[in-house]
């Protein structure tokens, strides 16, 4: 597709395109300047880009989140942290999945987390 075409499903201005490819948020387009064609990895880029921004990181930040390849970091609760490959973000995915898999873990670890307690609290009063 045309950047015309690339501004249009993405809805981002061409000026901030060329900035994030300029920055290196995003790959540079295949074919001449005249002939510059993108494709679903530009879209990805520029989606992943706009929600990071969204989450409230700077940019300073998001290169160095998608440079250092370990992920975003999100504060769940006291003491927990998920991380998300980057990757993941802006590819348009279905959440549901990934959502119920967390869900589910939370949930186990919680319930093992009370049941050691429960256990210990228990033998200490032995």
């Amino acid at each position: 597709m045309n950047i015309h075409k690339l501004t249009a499903l993405t809805r981002t201005p061409e000026r901030q395109i060329r900035y994030l490819i300029a920055e290196g948020f995003m790959p540079p387009p295949r074919g001449g300047r005249s002939n510059a064609e993108y494709d679903k990895e530009h879209v990805t880029a520029i989606r992943r880009y706009t929600r990071l921004r969204e989450l409230g990181f700077p940019p300073a930040a998001i290169k160095l989140l998608l440079e250092g390849r370990q992920g975003v970091p999100f504060p769940v609760a006291p003491g927990i942290t998920l991380v998300i490959d980057p990757d993941l973000l802006g590819s348009g995915a279905d959440p549901g999945p990934l959502i119920e898999r967390i869900e589910t873990l939370l949930r186990d670890q919680l319930v093992r987390d009370t049941n050691h307690e429960h256990d210990r609290a228990a033998a200490d009063k032995d």
